[in-house]
């Protein structure tokens, strides 16, 4: 057998004439070694190259542009001044990067939040620091036309209409490796400040509302977890149609390591305010459809699992368990037939990219990639797999070549299967 590169890997499985797997099937712990191809580059300078979080895709409509931050260190958190490049990879050009921009208000595990906007065919979205102040920018990647929104975005809906954010500042304090060091504080002796949670904004207008305030997330049904603490919001995210969102409502003693977490959601406006999950944690999660939720949490009966939860009735339903026995960033595929999934890395710093068919409860685990010991704590290097639209590529964020690149990998012909 001759030998592989870091960057090929063989298959251990066949692909029949109808594109289905055959041969022998793969087991958990038996990878299909698919090849996962490097897109960026580190070049001359060395630099480093990540999109950010699992829920959004980087690829543009057509599949020819994929977005991706661009850095020159990758050993630590940054600092108030430190600027990254956000760009796009043009895959029909030798993977030529292609700078749109710089700012300051990023972050390891969630990038600038730059995301396609809408149809996906022409603007992109990232966050931006305008007068010391947060703020977002529009862009329009073929004529480098751009505009300014007076608010940073967490999410975008689907059709690029609406958005919803939080105050990053209290989350990079409070959540290290999410939040910005860019522009400062406020309020920060504050358990819960009733000016400070969640914002709705108009994308076209700019027009934005606080619909969701801490103070008033903290009175929210509370109990006897939230004494001494301080609270704060993460990891929002729209269902398919934009009628609700979800979020994460944290809390924690100031001096505290470890939070609390309950599940909620609500419609754009803030109103029908829900809890979906309340047992303490969840962490990752994807809307299945406008009213189902696959979230990795804990429940009274079942302890920590993927569960399901419909948020208007509550009813809740394992997946996997015993497929699925750890936390990892879940996604649906574009068709809602396969789930996307990965993990942290194992005793000898494995990282595992699988798919898990959601009607048979089979997992194929695709390959398993090293995270060397330096990236760790805030600035880890998660995989955070994310779909191209077609549902035939996923990309992640990958470090086993020692440098911080983003990565392809096609799943064609196991989505076939």
């Amino acid at each position: 057998m001759p030998s592989l590169s870091r960057r090929e890997f063989l298959c251990t499985a066949t692909v029949g004439a109808s594109g289905a797997l055959t041969g022998a099937q793969p087991k958990a712990d038996e990878p299909l070694q698919l090849p996962a191809r490097a897109v960026t580059k580190p070049g001359d300078k060395k630099l480093h190259h990540f999109f950010g979080y699992y829920d959004k895709s980087p690829w543009d409509k057509s599949g020819r542009y994929i977005l991706a931050n661009e850095i020159a260190f990758a050993d630590r958190q940054p600092e108030a001044k430190d600027a990254l490049t956000v760009g796009m990879v043009d895959l029909k050009d030798n993977d030529n990067y292609i700078p749109l921009g710089t700012t300051t208000a990023w972050s390891w595990q969630q990038g600038t939040m730059l995301q396609w906007v809408g149809a996906a065919d022409r603007e992109v979205v990232f966050n931006s620091i305008t007068d010391n102040e947060p703020s977002a920018t529009v862009l329009d990647v073929h004529s480098a036309k751009s505009r300014t929104l007076p608010r940073p975005i967490y999410a975008l809906s689907a059709d690029g209409k609406q958005a919803v954010s939080l105050d990053f500042a209290r989350l990079h304090r409070l959540r290290p490796g999410y939040g910005y060091a860019s522009y400062k504080e406020k309020f920060a002796d504050e358990a819960a400040p009733d000016k400070l949670g969640i914002w709705h904004m108009d994308m076209a207008t700019g027009k934005n509302e606080l619909v969701a305030n801490l103070k008033q997330l903290a009175a929210f049904k509370p109990d006897d977890r939230f004494k001494g603490a301080h609270h704060w919001v993460n990891h929002l995210l729209f269902n398919p149609g934009g009628t609700r969102f979800t979020f994460l409502h944290r809390w924690k003693p100031p001096e505290a390591k470890s939070w609390q977490t309950r599940m909620l959601t609500a419609k754009p406006d803030g109103s029908d305010l829900r809890i979906a999950f309340d047992d303490g944690m969840v962490s990752h999660f994807d809307w299945k459809d406008d009213s189902t939720i696959l979230a990795w949490a804990r429940t009274k009966k079942d302890g920590n699992h993927f569960y399901t939860v419909d948020v208007l009735t509550g009813e809740t339903k394992l997946v996997g368990a015993d497929v699925l026995p750890q936390d990892g960033h879940c996604s649906y595929s574009p068709d809602r037939k396969w789930i996307l999934n990965d993990t942290y890395p194992d005793k000898d710093r494995r990282q595992t990219l699988m798919l898990y068919k959601v009607s048979n409860g089979r997992r194929y685990d695709l390959n398993k990639f090293h995270s060397p010991k330096q990236f760790t704590g805030p600035f880890r290097c998660d995989l955070h797999p994310r779909w191209r639209r077609d549902g035939t590529m996923v990309c992640i964020d990958g470090c086993h070549d020692e440098q911080r690149q983003v990565y392809v990998v096609d799943v064609s012909e196991v989505v076939k299967s």
